[in-house]
């Protein structure tokens, strides 16, 4: 596979706009599933994971009070799984950011990677 297919990108999900009118009890839930739907279609992947510390980000404030915004970062990996209907995966991190101000989609260098 050409070295293109794997890439990481940081992005701000704007989950305010993408939870209104959202049930309060589903909230927390439905921020979830559209966090891995904005990674789908920007990776261009259906099989999507949410890495752990996102989850506890986004439940923190409970089922009702999810975060205006997040700041995540996308990785596309190759499949370890031989029999995956799909050779690619995308990893869906947490980006701890203090302001949200003037933060734009970059794609980041393997050199920049934790």
């Amino acid at each position: 596979m050409p070295k293109e297919d794997i890439m990481t990108i940081d992005a701000t999900v704007n989950l305010h706009k993408r939870l209104h009118g959202v049930t309060f009890k589903r909230k927390a839930a439905r921020a979830v599933r559209e966090i891995k739907k904005f990674a789908s279609n920007k990776m261009h992947t259906t099989d999507v994971r949410i890495d752990a510390n996102l989850n506890k980000f986004i439940w923190s404030k409970g089922v009702r009070n999810v975060p205006y915004r997040v700041r995540v970062r996308l990785s596309r990996k190759r499949t370890d799984d031989d029999e995956a209907d799909e050779k690619l995966y995308t990893l869906v991190s947490h980006v701890p950011v203090k302001s949200f101000k003037d933060l734009t989609t970059q794609k980041v260098d393997e050199t920049d990677r934790e």
